[in-house]
């Protein structure tokens, strides 16, 4: 049910998918030759990942986003236009994600969440709702289960931890070679970081490093059990100013590299999330009341309890003379 909420606003986005024998040479032109696969240690692979992670604290980003539920197993596509909004995060887990109509650049949703709660407000409904982030209920449309963690897991990476179980490998897809890190922890653990003991193990994440640049191109990540939690892809990375401490601060102007394109797929509530990126600022101080929302004069107040159950306070509203 609060996915059904959740996606009120998002469906508001949704306003938001010949054999002969003569031989022939092929002349690649400089400009469109793969760039030559680098190498690197099991060890310089999670150094690398893990300053990237340890780089941002903080975004502010303009965006575009493009929301597509549906795959091929339901049968069922849907996509949504194209919505200009903006993106706030801060570390550990704190998100603002705006909702703007085309043109009118009108507010059509606006969430904020903490990693434990989320409060939305939709104009458009009247209705301000409010619930935790971990409702146990799915909808039955794919649609309606973006939920704000994904958001957050995707923008702010958490680094590996020191005593996670990495294995390396070699890969290569469409003649483009990658490393790929896989962190396993034993099966029914809870550390999602990954841990070594333990005789059964079971996949955490997949970081995939495009090696021509050595840079993410790839994380997935694993459920108990194997599935597939989220696969999300990276791409067009450039470089950006400005750096911070642990609180946020900005301490100086060092070049931090983030990417432009994130594509997200959560293949278990089928939907994929595509987000360009605009414009971008990193590791700036944000104010803890950017992550605040009041609700707005005249909405509906609605409480999403964790079993998807659902409580409506109606707006006092004047009597009619």
């Amino acid at each position: 049910m609060r996915g059904r909420i959740w996606m009120v606003s998002l469906a508001v986005m949704g306003c938001l998918a010949g054999g002969c024998a003569a031989s022939h040479k092929t002349v690649v032109k400089p400009g469109q030759a793969p760039a030559a696969a680098q190498s690197a240690t099991r060890e310089q692979l999670i150094e690398r990942y893990n300053t990237q992670a340890n780089a941002v604290l903080t975004l502010n980003a303009g965006v575009a986003m493009k929301l597509t539920s549906g795959s091929a197993y339901s049968g069922v596509i849907e996509q949504y236009h194209e919505v200009n909004g903006f993106l706030l995060a801060a570390k550990p887990a704190s998100i603002r994600v705006i909702g703007q109509a085309p043109v009118i650049a009108k507010n059509i949703f606006d969430m904020v969440s903490d990693g434990q709660t989320f409060e939305i407000s939709i104009p458009s409904k009247h209705k301000f709702v409010v619930g935790p982030v971990d409702v146990a209920r799915q909808s039955a449309k794919p649609i309606e289960n973006l939920r704000p963690q994904h958001l957050t897991e995707a923008l702010l990476w958490a680094p590996i931890a020191a005593d996670a179980a990495v294995l390396i490998e070699e890969s290569s897809e469409s003649n483009v070679r990658y490393y790929v890190l896989t962190i396993i922890r034993p099966a029914g653990g809870t550390d999602s970081a990954g841990t070594t003991g333990g005789t059964t193990f079971e996949i955490v994440k997949k970081v995939w490093f495009e090696r021509g640049e050595l840079q993410v191109s790839r994380v997935e990540t694993y459920e108990h059990g194997g599935a597939v939690g989220s696969d999300v892809r990276y791409s067009d990375w450039q470089t950006s100013g400005g750096s911070g401490d642990a609180a946020g601060r900005s301490v100086g102007a060092a070049l931090v590299r983030y990417p432009r394109e994130i594509d997200i797929a959560r293949p278990g509530e089928d939907y994929q999330l595509a987000i360009h990126i605009n414009k971008l600022t990193l590791n700036e101080p944000i104010p803890g009341d950017r992550f605040t929302l009041k609700q707005p004069p005249g909405s509906d107040l609605v409480r999403i309890s964790e079993d998807g159950s659902q409580k409506t306070e109606p707006a006092n509203k004047e009597p009619q003379p």
